[in-house]
């Protein structure tokens, strides 16, 4: 990963931590739905492999990706997708899952490895492997309590997503949990959807997690007055 991606992720996992999941999206359709995330501030967008002609649609957006926006390719099974993402210039690499091979090869080509986990030891041994965050999947269904304690034997500076049924309805409760960031899949885009649609579910989804980070602000601006 050159340091302009480099920089354009750690500003995205810093101000906007969103991925928008594309899992489905035929390359026909890529280009103006890319346009339209784009448009609206999202700054993460993975193309699931087991979409049609995955590797196509990320090479469409790839030749004209904005500097301050970082792509790759999620559910990632074979570690021979790592060197085609490096030359790609697509770094963002997602797992469902826990490989090591996946996550090596990842390290091996500077990608950034977000990688699915569900129990502790499928978390430490993404995090002992060199994966830069962590995808807690299917979040909504485990739910925000086991997220809590599994956030308590992580290292607390790994960014850790909720992935899997998270929509604006349930953002707060795991923002308020300390949630990192979030991936979005249907409640982003679900095929058939015209890029206006996505447009409209992502702003939703975009105002509503600045709409809880400002709340939290505020409410942490208060508690060190009162400190004071």
């Amino acid at each position: 990963m050159n340091e302009t991606r480099r920089a354009a992720l750690q500003a995205a996992l810093e101000k906007l931590p969103l991925v928008a999941i594309l899992r489905g999206v035929r390359p026909e359709e890529i280009d103006g739905i890319f346009d339209a995330l784009v448009e609206i501030g999202f700054k993460m967008i993975e193309i699931p492999l087991n979409s049609p002609s995955a590797f196509e649609s990320i090479e469409r957006i790839a030749k004209r990706c904005p500097e301050d926006v970082v792509i790759g390719a999620g559910t990632v099974l074979d570690p021979a997708a790592c060197a085609r993402l490096a030359e790609l210039d697509a770094p963002i690499l997602i797992t469902p899952n826990t490989n090591t091979a996946v996550i090596n090869e990842a390290v091996a080509q500077g990608l950034a490895p977000m990688i699915g986990c569900m129990t502790p030891t499928e978390a430490l041994a993404a995090v002992a492997a060199g994966a830069t965050t962590l995808k807690l999947f299917p979040a909504a269904r485990l739910g925000v309590g086991y997220f809590k304690d599994l956030k308590a034997v992580l290292p607390p500076e790994l960014p850790v997503f909720a992935v899997g049924g998270i929509g604006k309805d349930n953002m707060s409760e795991w923002m308020s949990a300390g949630i990192d960031g979030f991936g979005f899949g249907g409640s982003v885009y679900r095929p058939g959807w015209t890029a206006k649609k996505v447009e409209d579910h992502g702003r939703e989804l975009i105002a509503e997690w600045r709409r809880v980070r400002e709340t939290q602000i505020q409410a942490e601006f208060f508690e060190r007055e009162a400190d004071a």
